[in-house]
């Protein structure tokens, strides 16, 4: 039973509800008994004219009554000051027990005995009892009914249920409990579900170059000029290498606890000039503006340009613009390219992990992790990266990152 009432919070609650009634009870029950006793006992007037005759008529006594102090259980005692000076003295016993007086008119028989005081008082207090924790009961299974709920949705998610949700009602602490449980249970299972996707994605770009190089030694072990097979497994094996540092890159981006690096001041028009230069983009940067600095890790941004720029040589068929700007607090970074540009409907999906465009899987490089990198290294820096129409034809990336405090530049 105790462990019962230690596993049930609705019990221990109802339990201390009808305690604490129970308590209130008697304290109001002892009260009242102790003012009826007190109301029980006859009026007698103070300090008044008392008069005292016989069944004849004549007066005995005339004289001022005061009662004199004493104890309600012993009786009342009035003392009785006559006009010529006397002095009596008047008892009055204490009312008898209804059972120890003479029947008179109209007298009903003796009520059963556990209807006599004081049984008949335990037995209200117990009726108030009994109908206080019946009533009780239901409200506060009622109150905490949700917390059940709750406790079966927490369990079935650890089991393993990873679309367990509960539902949410009213605007109270369950409620507000629920609210972040489900929450919380969200972002756990698009964790989960990213982490497999990513798992059977890298499986699957892993395999084919992996098979090329096990076909280039094959075809190497036939006699047949092994330049060419040569140069094609070092090519496959550079591809492997930038997939495994992409996929580990994305896992500890995706673990926020990670340690990704040391926190600095990052000149953006400096990374970008340098960036263009590796990769022969042309670059624009806001030539009112001393330096555009944001706080943030140098080699996470410069990765996340770098993917960009890449990207960018990889479909456009022309120049590749690159273009630092400050827009109120945010710097912004556009790279624009002259490519065949990405349809609305896509421009959200391009950030997933291993997504390419219908088509892109044939062309030359990239893993389909860049992007989704860029978009990770811009949320790990408080910023946002997205995709738009380029003007005359193309696609236009658009990385925005909160401004270092003190950063010079014109708006």
């Amino acid at each position: 039973m105790f462990s019962l009432f230690s596993r049930r919070l609705y019990l221990r609650i109802w339990l201390a509800v009808v305690g604490g009634v129970a308590v209130l009870t008697l304290l109001v029950g002892w009260a009242w008994r102790v003012a009826a006793e007190q109301n029980a006992q006859p009026e007698v007037p103070q300090g008044r004219e008392m008069v005292l005759r016989d069944d004849a008529g004549n007066t005995l006594v005339t004289g001022l009554a005061t009662r004199m102090p004493g104890r309600a259980r012993e009786g009342v005692e009035l003392r009785i000051e006559s006009e010529d000076g006397r002095s009596y003295s008047l008892q009055i016993s204490p009312r008898q027990p209804r059972s120890d007086r003479a029947p008179g008119p109209g007298h009903r028989p003796d009520a059963a005995f556990w209807m006599r005081p004081p049984f008949g008082f335990v037995w209200m207090l117990a009726l108030v009892g009994l109908a206080v924790a019946v009533g009780v009961f239901p409200i506060i299974r009622r109150l905490l009914k949700r917390l059940d709920v709750l406790q079966h949705g927490v369990q079935r998610f650890g089991e393993g249920d990873l679309s367990a949700r509960v539902p949410v009602h009213g605007t109270d602490e369950v409620a507000e409990l629920s609210r972040q449980f489900n929450a919380a249970a969200t972002r756990i299972e698009a964790l989960v579900r990213s982490h497999k996707s990513l798992l059977a994605n890298a499986s699957h770009e892993l395999r084919s170059p992996l098979t090329r190089i096990r076909m280039g030694l094959e075809l190497m072990g036939t006699g047949q000029p092994a330049p060419a097979f040569r140069t094609e497994i070092l090519r496959n094996i550079t591809e492997l290498d930038q997939l495994v540092d992409e996929i580990l890159l994305a896992s500890r981006l995706d673990a926020h606890e990670a340690d990704m690096g040391t926190i600095e001041p990052v000149d953006l028009v400096g990374l970008a000039a340098e960036e263009c230069v590796r990769a022969d983009a042309e670059l624009d940067a806001d030539t009112g503006a001393d330096t555009l600095e944001v706080a943030g890790v140098a080699k996470l941004l410069r990765r996340a340009m770098r993917n960009l720029l890449e990207n960018a040589r990889r479909y456009s068929q022309g120049e590749i613009t690159v273009v630092v700007r400050r827009k109120g607090s945010m710097a912004e970074v556009r790279v624009c390219d002259r490519g065949p540009g990405v349809p609305p409907e896509q421009r959200e999906r391009i950030f997933e992990p291993f997504y390419r465009l219908p088509g892109a899987s044939e062309r030359a490089g990239g893993v389909g992790l860049g992007l989704a990198l860029v978009r990770s290294i811009a949320g790990r820096h408080h910023g946002s990266v997205h995709c738009e129409d380029h003007a005359g034809g193309g696609a236009c990336f658009v990385l925005r990152l909160p401004l270092r405090k003190g950063s010079g530049g014109a708006a």
